[in-house]
């Protein structure tokens, strides 16, 4: 039997023409459509009302058009239909290797004390907020179930250096276990690496350990935001930075910014930094309603129009530094670029429909509480445990993923049957977070038209469509970064 169809199989009929699935929104003079699989194209009124009415025949142009992005097919020929579903099966491919990230929050005690903190950090003292090695090895255990082949590991605090004698554990365990049943382990220490020592530097490339900290930009702004005893925060970020840099390897430290109402009017200030420290690219990240960011009321300080005006001035600024030769990325553009020009499945769990939430990732608070994300654990460190689902002690990997909590709250988030996300054109490229609008809203659906996170993602999709089909330079230095 031949593997192939016959090539009159792929020749024109005269079948009826029948209209696919797609969405849809007025945009300038004309109209924005998407397909299924979050191909876009933008059509005239008279184009969008020809097509909505089923009035293209081949050789018009708008056939062509319209069966080239997938939003025509003629009736009988399943080529078509067969391309479409192969792709969306592709784009959703994370399925397939679920809750490949875990969390180890190690300790709630970190030395800084930032006031937009997501996380509600404790004193220095207060060693009760420390994981214990029982819990660590039945959180190790848990993660060593999950059916991923390839598990990352990741130590938040609070600051975790604060515990390094357990992360250290937590790796040599990890190093022989996962081996024996087939699987490889990264990992990842987020810290602000005030505390890092040679040792500790020492240990991380014996292990092959990333590092992530933070960097909010330069001295002043950095101590602003970041303040500690001392008020030397950015120094200690820096020079951490540069030890990372000359022990690991340039790419294996990375920093993240986080937006305060101060930043606002210094983005070009802040990529400087970034740059003139040897990093490859900045997440112009804005502020999370958790934590001490909702204590302090710092979520309030400014909307989501000042940061896409924010983001926008930073995104025009990093591509004029990539016009002039200099390769240098703004993360979350690159993100949803991957997802807008091309089918593969990225690990970004905001980005997902069915939400990451557990699915993507398990986080391991330092008391043995097990909850399906980082964001869900910092809800309850403020009272609110509706993303909790267990404890290392009772449960296994399947009673977390499998229980009716969270089989609930990911049902109820999913984009495709959400009203607002089910006909918006953005759906494809979007992804659920039921913790943000739960967090914001008591609701993991959340009313779309009132949700920051919404407006956040069209705002920044339109952006870069926007480069994409109207300024040719930049939409050069974007389809580079996506074929990275």
């Amino acid at each position: 039997m031949s593997r192939f169809l016959p090539a009159e199989a792929f020749l024109a009929t005269e079948n009826a023409t029948r209209l696919l699935p797609f969405r849809f929104e007025r945009v300038g003079d004309g109209y924005l459509v998407s397909n299924m699989v979050g191909d876009f194209v933008r059509l005239s009124p008279d184009e969008f009302n020809r097509l909505a009415m089923g009035d293209v025949a081949p050789g018009d142009t708008l056939y062509e058009k319209a069966f080239a992005a997938h939003l025509i097919a003629r009736e009988g020929q399943t080529a078509q239909l067969q391309l479409v579903a192969a792709r969306l099966r592709t784009r959703m491919a994370f399925l397939r290797d679920p809750s490949a990230l875990h969390v180890f929050v190690v300790t709630l005690r970190c030395e800084h004390s930032c006031p937009y903190c997501q996380v509600s950090r404790q004193s220095t003292d207060k060693s009760r907020f420390d994981m214990s090695e029982h819990t660590a090895e039945r959180a190790l255990s848990i993660a060593l179930e999950s059916p991923a082949r390839h598990i990352k590991i990741e130590f938040q605090g609070g600051e975790p250096l604060l515990n390094f004698q357990l992360i250290a554990k937590v790796v040599a365990n990890a190093k022989v276990r996962a081996p024996k049943i087939g699987k490889k382990i990264e990992f990842v220490i987020a810290s602000n690496l005030a505390l890092l020592t040679d040792e500790i530097l020492s240990f991380c490339k014996a292990n092959n350990i990333l590092l992530s900290t933070s960097l909010d930009g330069p001295a002043d702004l950095h101590n602003r935001n970041r303040p500690r005893p001392g008020g030397n925060s950015y120094e200690l970020a820096v020079k951490g930075i540069r030890a990372a840099q000359r022990v690991l390897g340039a790419d294996r430290v990375g920093a993240l910014m986080t937006t305060t109402e101060a930043s606002l009017n210094r983005v070009e200030d802040i990529i400087d930094e970034y740059i003139a420290l040897g990093l490859d690219g900045i997440f112009l990240r804005p502020l999370s309603p958790y934590g001490f960011a909702v204590k302090t009321k710092q979520i309030g300080r400014y909307d989501t129009q000042r940061w896409l005006d924010f983001y926008r001035r930073g995104l025009a600024y990093i591509l004029h530094i990539n016009r002039s030769g200099k390769s240098f990325f703004e993360f979350y553009t690159l993100l949803l670029l991957r997802r807008i020009l091309s089918d593969r499945p990225i690990g970004y769990v905001d980005l997902r429909s069915p939400a990451g939430i557990g699915l993507g990732a398990l986080v391991y608070n330092y008391d043995g509480k097990v909850f399906a994300s980082d964001e869900g654990r910092m809800l309850a460190e403020i009272g609110d445990d509706t993303f909790e689902l267990g404890h290392v002690d009772s449960a296994d990997y399947r009673s977390l993923v499998l229980s009716e909590k969270l089989i609930n709250l990911v049902g109820a988030s999913l984009s495709q049957c959400a009203p607002e996300c089910l006909n918006c054109v953005y759906e494809s490229h979007c992804g659920a977070d039921p913790v943000y609008h739960h967090a914001t809203q008591k609701d993991p659906l959340g009313i779309k038209p009132l949700s920051g996170f919404c407006a956040r993602q069209k705002g920044v999709i339109g952006t870069i469509l926007d480069l994409l089909d109207n300024s040719p330079k930049d939409a050069r230095v974007l389809r580079q970064w996506s074929a990275m």
